[in-house]
C-alpha cells in the first residue's frame, strides 16, 4: 500500500468537525477504497480549547492557517474557513505556491480569485477541488469538469441556496410570512443571524458564476450577474402563483447566446409539474441542458455538515487515487490560459413572460389604462384579472395579476413606471420571471 495521504485542516466549524469525524471513524475503509490511508496530520482554527466533540490532542495545532500552509508537514491542505479575502485567501494561495494540493468550499474565494488560483495550481502541478463549493453534495462540479466533456452546454440552472428554498417552502405550504420563515430558519440553523448573504441571493450568484465557468469555458464573472433575492416575496405572491399552477423558487440561471453569456439569479415562477419545483426544504437542485447527454437533473442535500463533509471527502479521496506525476485535471474544466474572455449577452425577450402584481385603488377605468400602457410598451397580455373578488383592504383596493407573453425586461419595467404615474398604484408592484423548463 502507498505511503499516507497527509492533510491539514483549516477550520473546525461544523463542516471541518464532520470531516474530522468520519476521517477518524472510516480511516481503515478510506484506506482500501483509496489504496492509501489518508491522515490529518496537523489543523488551525480560531479557538484551540473549544470542545469540539473530537479529539485533535494527537494532530500539530497552527494558530495562523497560513503559517500551516507554508510549514506543515501534509500533502493536502484543506480550507474550510470561509470568505473571499483574509486568512482565506492567502492561506490556499500559500499553499498552491508550494506545490500543495488544495481542496476547499469557499464559493466566495473562488467566486473572486478562482482563475488566478486555478493558473497558481496549473503551474505547480497541483490540484484545486472544490466540490462542495456549489450545491453540497451533490456532485455538479465532477460532472461539468469530467463527466460531461465532449458536451456542449447550452443551459444551466438551479435552486442552489438551502436557505432561500427552506422559506419559500415554508410560506407556501403554512401561509407564514416571510418575515416568520426568516426567523424559524435562524432558529433551526438554516440561516444565518445575518442574512443577507443568502436571502439577497449573494452566495447563488457566486456559486452560479463559478458553474458558468466550467459550462462555458469562460473567465469567471461573478459581478456580470442579475442579482434580486427573496425579501420582496409576499404570501401574496405564493398564493397568486399557486392559482396560476406556479411555485416560486430562487434560481440561479446561465445560458449560452448568440451575443455571450447571460446570468441571473431571481425568484421564479415554475410550473407546479415541473421537476425542479418538486425540490423542497433545504434540498438543492442543478439542471444542465447538453447537446450530446440532453437534459440532467441533479438533486440533492445542499448543506449541513455531513453533506458539505461528504463533498470534501470526495476531493480528497480523489488526490489519494491520483498518481504520482500523471496529467492533472485542470481545476476550472479547461488551462485558465484558455478561458474565454466573459462577454455579456446582450438583451432579449424572456421567453417565459412576466409575472406582474398590482394592488391599485378600485375604481372605474384602472384595468383599461394598465392595459393601454402594456401596449404602448408593446407587451402582449396573456392574461389579466383581478386576483380576489373581495378588496384586499378597508381602503376598498383590489390586486390585479398580469401575466405577459415573452417580451423584454425593459418593456416590462417601463411599463410600469408609467403606471406608477397614473396615481392609482397602492404599494410597490411585483415583477417575476416565469420559466417554462
Amino acid at each position: 500500500m502507498a505511503d499516507a495521504l497527509k492533510i491539514g485542516i483549516a477550520g473546525l466549524g461544523t463542516v471541518g468537525v464532520a470531516l474530522v469525524r468520519i476521517l477518524q471513524n472510516r480511516a481503515n475503509q478510506l484506506a482500501v477504497t483509496c489504496g492509501r490511508p489518508i491522515t490529518i496530520t496537523a489543523v488551525s482554527a480560531r479557538t484551540r480549547d473549544r470542545d469540539r466533540g473530537i479529539d485533535i490532542s494527537t494532530y500539530s495545532w497552527f494558530d495562523d492557517p497560513v503559517t500551516m500552509a507554508k510549514d506543515a508537514d501534509i500533502d493536502v491542505f484543506v480550507e474550510l474557513m470561509g470568505g473571499e479575502g483574509g486568512s482565506a485567501h492567502a492561506s490556499v494561495e500559500a499553499a498552491l505556491a508550494r506545490g500543495l494540493h488544495v481542496v476547499t468550499a469557499n464559493k466566495a474565494l473562488l467566486a473572486r480569485h478562482g482563475v488566478a488560483l486555478a493558473r497558481l495550481a496549473e503551474e505547480q502541478g497541483a490540484l484545486l477541488n472544490f466540490e462542495a463549493a456549489v450545491a453540497g453534495g451533490i456532485p455538479v462540479i465532477k460532472a461539468l469538469r469530467e463527466s460531461l466533456t465532449g458536451n456542449n452546454i447550452s443551459r444551466i440552472y438551479g435552486i442552489m441556496n438551502g436557505t432561500c428554498n427552506y422559506i419559500l417552502t415554508r410560506m407556501e405550504k403554512e401561509g407564514l410570512s416571510f418575515e416568520a420563515c426568516l426567523a424559524e430558519a435562524q432558529r433551526l440553523g438554516y440561516a444565518e443571524a445575518e442574512p443577507a448573504f443568502d436571502i439577497e441571493g449573494n452566495d447563488t450568484a457566486h456559486k452560479l458564476a463559478i458553474l458558468t465557468t466550467l459550462a462555458f469555458g469562460t473567465e469567471i464573472a461573478a459581478d456580470e450577474i442579475y442579482l434580486e433575492g427573496i425579501t420582496n416575496i409576499t404570501i401574496e405572491d405564493i398564493n397568486a402563483a399557486a392559482d396560476l399552477g406556479y411555485r416560486i423558487k430562487l434560481l440561479g440561471v446561465a445560458q449560452k447566446t448568440e451575443t455571450g453569456i447571460e446570468q441571473r439569479v431571481h425568484p421564479t415562477m415554475v410550473p407546479r409539474d415541473s421537476v425542479i419545483a418538486q425540490v423542497d426544504g433545504v434540498t438543492n437542485a442543478v439542471a444542465l441542458e447538453a447537446d450530446i447527454l440532453g437534459e440532467l437533473l441533479m438533486v440533492g442535500p445542499g448543506a449541513g455538515g455531513d453533506a458539505t463533509a461528504s463533498a470534501v471527502l470526495g476531493d480528497i479521496a480523489d488526490i489519494a487515487k491520483s498518481q504520482p506525476g500523471a496529467q492533472t485535471v485542470p481545476s476550472l474544466g479547461r488551462p485558465a490560459a484558455l478561458l474565454s474572455p466573459y462577454k455579456r449577452a446582450e438583451m432579449r425577450s424572456h421567453e417565459g413572460g412576466y409575472f406582474i402584481r398590482l394592488t391599485v385603488e378600485d375604481r372605474t377605468g384602472v384595468f383599461a389604462s394598465i392595459a393601454t400602457r402594456m401596449a404602448e410598451n408593446r407587451i402582449s397580455l396573456e392574461s389579466i384579472v383581478q386576483h380576489s373578488k373581495e378588496p384586499v383592504n378597508s381602503a376598498g383596493d383590489k390586486t390585479i395579476i398580469l401575466v405577459t407573453h415573452a417580451t423584454m425586461e425593459e418593456s416590462v419595467r417601463q411599463a410600469v413606471a408609467a403606471i406608477q404615474k397614473e396615481g392609482y398604484l397602492r404599494g410597490e408592484p411585483q415583477v417575476i420571471r416565469i420559466e417554462r423548463p
